[in-house]
């Protein structure tokens, strides 16, 4: 299975263009590993550096993180059955990538359901 579509790569290269840097983008794909407990919601591409992804990286240790990751390395990430890195066909980014991060600081791990990250959402609204 390839990693991305031709649509969420061209969305990816798009994010990560100059005119684009550093809006809070939805995420494009979720990727994870099917025998272990890695997830990646990826943001952008760099156009500059086509191997560079940015996003909300998740390696099952307890602190997810935003940053980069190399697109090489997750074809090559295997879990411990051997299965490699599959693309969510179900996923699609409904927040900007700072809620997934907030909710995944606080529940340690990368949050998609949409019920716990309306939750986040509306206490953040409150300490406002």
């Amino acid at each position: 299975m390839k990693l991305f579509t031709k649509e969420q790569l061209t969305k990816l290269l798009n994010n990560g263009s100059s005119a684009n840097r550093g809006k809070d983008h939805k995420p494009v794909v979720k990727l994870f590993t099917p025998d272990a407990g890695c997830t990646w919601l990826l943001t952008e591409i760099d156009p500059e550096e086509t191997d560079l992804a940015f996003g909300l990286c998740d390696l099952g240790l307890g602190f997810p993180e935003l940053g980069y990751v190399s697109i090489t390395e997750l074809t090559t990430v295997r879990g411990r059955f051997g299965l490699p890195v599959e693309r969510d066909l179900h996923f699609e980014g409904k927040y900007p990538i700072s809620v997934y991060a907030d909710a995944a600081r606080q529940k340690e791990r990368i949050v998609t359901e949409d019920q716990r990250l309306l939750q986040i959402i509306a206490t953040a609204t409150k300490k406002q």
